[in-house]
């Protein structure tokens, strides 16, 4: 296991466990985006993560936290992203309201779709479930056009498949037509 991949340790973060969390059959791993471009970015995203422990999903990973170019709305400040690995017993439904929910206590308006925001968290992958729902869609339909998601998933998750498409997380990164910038932020 590469150093980048490798769980971060309690040390790093309280709330995640020095090993991996320990896979059970009603147990689904999933994978989170959070993103954050408004007040103190990297608090809010510490915020979000904190706020899902007691909220029935265990936090196994996080990556880097990376500097991101904003894209489609461009007229707006640069973004923190990070990816989390997480299991959680929730159905997928149940995490996407447990997700707005946390938002919402962090701030979250939903004024201008994309535009500036306290706290974003999207659901990337849910074990190899697909959901096509008015409000609910898994796999993230975008994530393969999104390096800011890729780069940090493929941190942490280079050969984990998109069950869609088939191609791993490392194949969709070298493929994406996304050129935006991500910058990886150096340890603290």
């Amino acid at each position: 296991m590469s150093p980048a991949a490798s769980p971060v340790s309690s040390l790093e973060n309280p709330l995640l466990g020095r090993e991996r969390c320990k896979h059970t059959p009603h147990m689904k791993t999933v994978y989170l985006s959070l993103g954050s471009n408004m007040g103190d970015r990297a608090e809010n995203i510490a915020r979000a993560i904190e706020a899902l422990v007691p909220n029935g999903v265990r936090v196994a990973r996080q990556s880097s936290l990376y500097e991101t170019e904003p894209v489609e709305i461009v007229a707006q400040d640069w973004f923190l992203n990070c990816v989390v690995e997480a299991e959680t017993g929730l159905t997928p439904q149940e995490l996407m309201r447990t997700i707005l929910k946390i938002e919402r206590s962090l701030g979250r308006e939903r004024r201008v779709p994309k535009g500036p925001r306290t706290i974003d968290v999207d659901i990337l992958l849910f074990g190899s479930t697909i959901i096509r729902e008015a409000e609910l869609e898994i796999p993230h339909p975008r994530m393969a056009e999104r390096r800011f998601v890729l780069v940090p998933l493929a941190e942490i998750a280079p050969a984990a498949r998109h069950p869609v498409l088939g191609k791993t997380i490392a194949e969709l990164l070298v493929a994406t037509r996304d050129r935006s910038e991500v910058r990886r932020l150096p340890s603290a």
